[in-house]
This record gives structure tokens, sequence and C-alpha cells, in this order.
């Protein structure tokens, strides 16, 4: 387990930021080497304008849990996806984050069911919370399919 430890403030900044400028959600990604056939990929991003890189690559360096790309336009991507520096961040961030305090709670949830998966059935119920995913966040390029294991 992690143990970085930051202030309060800095925790309140970062769900303010999560709220205003990020992404929380869970891919099942198809995936024949895993047991159940699908991979389960959770991720929270932070986004800013490459105008902002100076400012946004100090708050990135706070957080140290994850990874900065640009891509190609302009758009700045900070990405947590490792398992134990999500529930990190998760952790620093859920006593002050408001617009996205379901998200925070599911995929606690998330975790919590993925650590309990026996068979194909504790699978499926996974599935179905990380679906309700789809109830939480808006997507442009959302594919409307179910998967199933």
């Amino acid at each position: 387990m992690l143990n970085k430890s930051i202030s309060s403030t800095h925790k309140a900044y970062l769900a303010g930021f999560l709220d205003g400028d990020g992404s929380i959600y869970v891919r099942l990604k198809p995936n024949p080497t895993y047991r159940y056939g699908f991979q389960v990929a959770p991720y929270i991003v932070l986004f800013q304008s490459s105008k902002s890189r100076v400012q946004f690559e100090k708050i990135c360096t706070l957080i140290s849990l994850g990874s900065l790309r640009e891509r190609k336009d302009g758009i700045l991507e900070y990405t947590i996806g490792r398992e134990e520096s999500l529930k990190c961040f998760l952790k620093w961030v859920k006593p002050y984050v408001i617009l996205k305090r379901a998200q925070v709670e599911l995929m606690q949830e998330i975790f919590h069911a993925k650590s309990k998966v026996k068979d194909k059935n504790d699978f499926a119920a996974l599935m179905k919370l990380i679906h309700s995913f789809e109830e939480l966040n808006y997507s442009k390029k959302r594919i409307q399919r179910r998967l199933t294991p």
C-alpha cells in the first residue's frame, strides 16, 4: 500500500480539480488471457490545456501517482491507472469531492467486489457494477452494448 501523505488543503483542491476537470471510470477490455475473458481497467484522469503546462505539472508532481501525456489536440492528461494508486487518490479526495461523489463511491465498491471474485457469478456481479458507470458518466463516444462473461 502506498504511504504517501499530503495536506488536507491539497486533498480538497484535488477533489475540486477532479470534480471540474477530471474523469473517473472503469472499462471492461475484452482479453482472452484473463480468467473471465475481460480485463477490469479503472482510471482517474485529470485534464488541462497545454497552455497551463507549468501549473498542471506542479499538480501532477504533488499527486505523483500516475503519468502525464499531451494529446494531439493540445490537452494534457494525467492518468492514474494502477489499483493501489487509485485507492490512495480516492481516499484523499472522498471527504471533499462533491460532483463525482457517486463515481468515487462506485469505484471503491468495484475494488471491493473485484477482490471477492471467486467464480463466474461473482464476476458477472462485478460487471454489473462496472456497467452502472454508464448511468453516472457522460460519453459522446460510448458504444451502447453490454459485455458479458
